[in-house]
């Protein structure tokens, strides 16, 4: 990327139009689908670039510069409500100088030395909503929209208890601004409930919250839990109150929720502090925030100081650094790998970076552990960047508890209780329980059922897990045998013989279980390369497998070389090395292996591998990256579909890429295209393109 100086005028031209373009994608992901595809950090990023450049050259700004906008237009499918005062968003500052530079202007604009005092708010990462009073009774209620045009989202927020419907002792006229969010208590037990549905889960709070408000039903919004803080006004017909301090007093006579949180500061120095005490204590509040907003407290001085085009002059927030934040360990436990492998992961007390909410973070191995000398209870910085599992960046050990102990790292399974052994060149340590140990033979199904393997949607993790513990399934080929087992007697695989009756289990019913039936029944055929990926052979993905499909193009002859003591094509294919080719050779030697092979076999259909490229498509020759989830096609599908028409399918995007397709809530693939200008389509031009 150019800087900022060294651009031309025509480059600076182009430079705003790709920003505005990619800014206005991603406030109708944000906005209006609560479908956010961009972090934080990139689009505080794109922003700030934005303003730079139009810093330099004036000249240039556009009537869509997202310097000029607030939010996304409305819906259709809601009515509109026009607001009589601009819903205005706020200034962002990242750095204490900012502030400071800030505060500078305010006192040059208002020609004064003396030290102003600030209303220091923790800013709520939620849905921004006004709430419109007449004499008293509620009778509108919006959200921000554009800022000049909201949402009509009245019968929803009637369904939040913490919104008063009547208030006494107010102006005529009074509309309450604030913000509507979900708790992380909330957000969990929704994401929970999802799962166990079948649902999808919401990525963070603000999306959770988002898509609950925004409702057709409002008995929806109403089951979702949400809440609200207030925190200003639009239009009214008699303030009764002269700072920001007083007006928090009269939400709460009226009986609005404030934050406790909320402090007055009378200069820099305290400003500071309260912004380190939230940095802090961040993870620890019930509500997600993720910055603090400061405000000057004196209305006359708001008065005077007045509004920029789509800010105003007497306010900003202050974001936390978007992709790092702080939390503590509550728990270091050991997860079993589907290949056996010990891996520490950190059970954290839950912070939102980079928009997603942080549970858990992964320590890597006991090398890891040991270097960075992590332990329970720790303060630690957290990161994560793109979509990177979350990780622990460092330790804050003046933040220590005194009767901390260092992490001993087990050599005993924790799942069977088998020896964990760990070979010299390996970093890693592995559980030598093999199928017998219960998490392998869990995570096993689990790979077997995923995505680019028999995708069997409906069969999600939890299922998985209840399944094998009620003996319902236990390896993949009681996935195919369900159907007859269902209703009728179980085999002597099970401990108890007795009828299945899935359609009597808890949150289960006819419906339901038909539907697990049909989903299983649609993945009776498999491709090859599928299939050998499904077998979840160590150190074979799914671009080996397909490798492996298209160098023996059957089953049957693959199956063969198999038997053989040693492969000497296996070993010929360009991309497999002597460590991979023992492992595939190793897998077939195993009996219960061939076993459930031969199993599947007369439950299944394993097609010849079939490349036929159609050298005339669009797409024929074209590199290709995909990201977001589609409508209609799964990953694997299109992937297939674009390697059919002569397309080149690549995992991350250069300048060699021709097209990224974009599904829903796609990551940061999209954000990396826009920036080395490569053409973004989405699902229906693809399928077009495939299609001509």
């Amino acid at each position: 990327m150019i800087e900022t100086k060294k651009l031309t005028m025509q480059e600076a031209a182009a430079e705003l139009e790709r920003i505005a373009k990619e800014v206005a994608l991603a406030d109708a992901a944000y906005y209006q689908d609560d479908a956010p595809y961009m972090s934080d950090a990139e689009y505080d990023k794109l922003k700030r670039r934005n303003s730079d450049i139009e810093k330099r050259f004036p000249e240039l700004v556009r009537e869509d510069s997202p310097s000029r906008k607030v939010g996304a237009p409305v819906k259709s499918i809601f009515g509109k409500v026009a607001h009589r005062f601009p819903m205005l968003s706020l200034a962002d500052v990242f750095s204490v100088e900012e502030v400071k530079d800030f505060i500078v202007s305010v006192k040059r604009f208002l020609n004064t030395d003396n030290d102003i005092a600030f209303m220091c708010e923790p800013k709520i990462d939620g849905l921004s909503f006004t709430a419109r009073y007449e004499n008293g009774i509620f009778v509108k209620g919006a959200t921000r929209g554009d800022g000049k045009e909201g949402e009509d989202i009245t019968e929803n927020l009637k369904t939040i208890e913490q919104l008063p419907l009547e208030i006494a002792n107010a102006p005529s006229v009074l509309e309450v601004r604030g913000e509507v969010y979900m708790s992380k208590a909330d957000f969990f037990a929704l994401n929970a409930s999802n799962e166990r549905e079948g649902k999808k889960a919401f990525a963070n709070p603000r999306n959770a919250a988002a898509g609950s408000l925004r409702q057709l039903d409002p008995q929806i919004t109403r089951a979702r839990k949400l809440s609200l803080f207030a925190y200003t006004w639009g239009e009214v017909s008699e303030k009764m109150w002269d700072s920001q301090k007083d007006f928090f007093v009269h939400l709460q006579k009226w009986g609005f929720p404030v934050n406790a949180n909320n402090r007055l500061c009378q200069n820099i120095e305290e400003i500071e502090a309260f912004f380190e005490e939230l940095t802090e204590i961040r993870a620890a509040l019930p509500y997600d925030i993720d910055g603090v907003v400061y405000k000057v407290n004196d209305i006359a001085l708001q008065e005077r100081l007045g509004f920029l085009t789509r800010t105003p002059r007497w306010a900003v927030a202050h974001k936390f650094p978007a992709e790092q934040a702080l939390t503590t360990i509550d728990n270091i436990r050991i997860q079993v790998g589907r290949t056996g492998a010990l891996t520490p992961v950190a059970d954290l007390k839950p912070v939102n970076v980079g928009g997603v909410i942080v549970a858990h973070a992964t320590l890597h191995n006991e090398d890891e552990i040991r270097r960075k000398d992590i332990r329970i209870g720790d303060t630690v910085v957290i990161q994560r960047a793109g979509d990177v599992i979350p990780q622990v960046v460092s330790v804050l050990t003046d933040k220590r508890p005194p009767d901390s102990q260092e992490y001993v790292f087990p050599h005993i399974c924790p799942e069977c209780g088998a020896h964990a052994i760990r070979e010299e060149d390996e970093a890693v340590r592995r559980c030598t329980g093999g199928l017998t140990c219960p998490a392998q033979a869990i995570e096993r199904l689990k790979h077997f059922v995923s995505r680019d393997a028999f995708d069997i949607e409906g069969l999600g993790s939890k299922i998985i897990e209840d399944f094998y513990k009620e003996n319902i399934i236990k390896n993949p080929v009681d996935i195919f045998t369900l159907k007859k087992r269902n209703g009728g007697p179980q085999t002597d695989l099970f401990a108890q013989d007795k009828h299945l009756e899935l359609e009597k289990r808890e949150g289960w019913g006819k419906k339901s279980v038909e539907n697990l039936i049909a989903a299983i029944d649609r993945r009776r055929t498999i491709t090859l390369a599928r299939f050998i990926y499904a077998l979840g052979i160590r150190q074979v993905g799914a671009a080996t497998s397909r490798l492996i499909a298209k160098n023996f193009e059957s089953w049957a002859a693959f199956a063969k070389e198999m038997k053989a003591e040693q492969s000497e094509k296996l070993c010929s294919i360009d991309g497999i090395g002597e460590s991979m080719a023992h492992d595939i050779v190793e897998f077939f030697k195993e009996e219960h292996n061939l076993l459930t092979i031969c199993q599947l076999q007369e439950e299944i259909t394993i097609e010849d591998f079939n490349e036929t490229i159609n050298t005339n498509n669009p797409l024929a020759g074209k590199t290709i990256v995909f990201t977001g989830t589609l409508d209609n096609l799964t990953r694997s599908e299109a992937k297939a579909k674009a390697l059919a028409a002569g397309a080149n399918v690549a995992g991350s995007v250069s300048k060699n890429t021709d097209y990224v397709v974009i599904g829903a809530v796609p990551g940061t693939k999209a954000k990396n295209a826009a920036e080395l200008g490569i053409s973004l389509i989405g699902e229906d031009e693809f399928l077009a393109m495939l299609n001509a």
